[in-house]
């Protein structure tokens, strides 16, 4: 038989295995609740994700579908403006076909246009006879009315017009910055003034060695050659301001359907740098040219 002694230690033995082994059953619990806390977790990340996975299908469809709708119609707008395009350049091409063959017809609508000195900006300076303009060294001694130009290097006519047809020529030999065209009684005088059709203004320019109507937006200008005269006919009620190259008589450009609803003035503008030359109205000849 077992002395007291190994009996006792024999049970202090069991008690701390049995110890050891419920501190293990402990631990291993912990670590299956924390695995499955784990698991859960992420089980619900997954179902989230799937969720979004499957919002993120739905709208890549619905883009998708949008997509094919705008490329269609972005196919037909582009097919409309085409053939838009096509129009307004036969219509421009047969206008100028049209006002070619009428060149002694637009002639006979010569006006006798002079510069008013009133409107002119300071830097201007006008000949005596108004018939030609020039960019001066200095502004001059003038007073700031509400007719003048005091930013703008331009000037208007003196005469007027409120209906019918008229034409003038103007030589701009030697001349490398210019506008020409006719503006609107009403327009801005004032500081920077913006020539387009909707600040009443309908010109032609050269500046920088490039052509161009002043259209919104503007119009680059292809032309057979440098004009040394331009010439300018309106015809009011018809809403037309037409442009050419009056010594060749080539056509240079049109604005068309406009609405005129007060006087319009010839208009002039010259400034920069360029003053070796003036802007010359000149005689208009009525003979025929081949």
């Amino acid at each position: 038989m077992l002395s007291s002694g190994c009996y006792k230690l024999a049970v202090v033995l069991v008690c701390v295995l049995l110890l050891a082994v419920t501190i293990a059953l402990c631990i291993t619990t912990l670590k299956i609740k924390d695995l499955q806390l784990r698991y859960k977790k992420l089980s619900e990340e997954k179902d989230q994700l799937q969720v979004h996975c499957n919002n993120m299908t739905a709208e890549k469809v619905q883009l998708e579908e949008k997509n094919g709708i705008l490329t269609h119609d972005k196919s037909q707008l582009e097919t409309k403006l085409s053939a838009m395009t096509g129009e307004r350049d036969e219509l421009q091409r047969r206008l100028s076909e049209l006002e070619s063959h009428d060149m002694k017809t637009i002639k006979q609508h010569a006006v006798n246009v002079t510069l008013d000195p009133d409107t002119a900006n300071p830097h201007l300076i006008l000949s005596a006879d108004g018939k030609q303009v020039k960019q001066g060294d200095k502004p001059q001694n003038v007073p700031d009315t509400p007719k003048r130009f005091n930013h703008a290097g331009s000037v208007l006519g003196k005469e007027g017009f409120s209906s019918g047809k008229f034409y003038y020529e103007v030589q701009v030999k030697g001349k490398t910055v210019w506008d020409i065209g006719v503006a609107k009684e009403s327009i801005n005088r004032k500081g920077k003034i913006t020539l387009a059709p909707n600040y009443g203004y309908w010109t032609i320019s050269l500046y920088d060695g490039t052509y161009a109507a002043a259209a919104d937006p503007s119009v680059p200008l292809s032309l057979k050659g440098k004009p040394q005269r331009v010439g300018v006919f309106v015809d009011y009620d018809a809403g037309l301001v037409s442009f050419y190259d009056a010594d060749c008589w080539h056509h240079i450009y049109s604005f068309t359907n406009v609405s005129f609803t007060e006087k319009i003035y010839p208009f002039f503008s010259t400034w920069g740098n360029d003053n070796s030359a003036p802007l010359i109205i000149s005689p208009v000849s009525i003979c025929p040219i081949n």
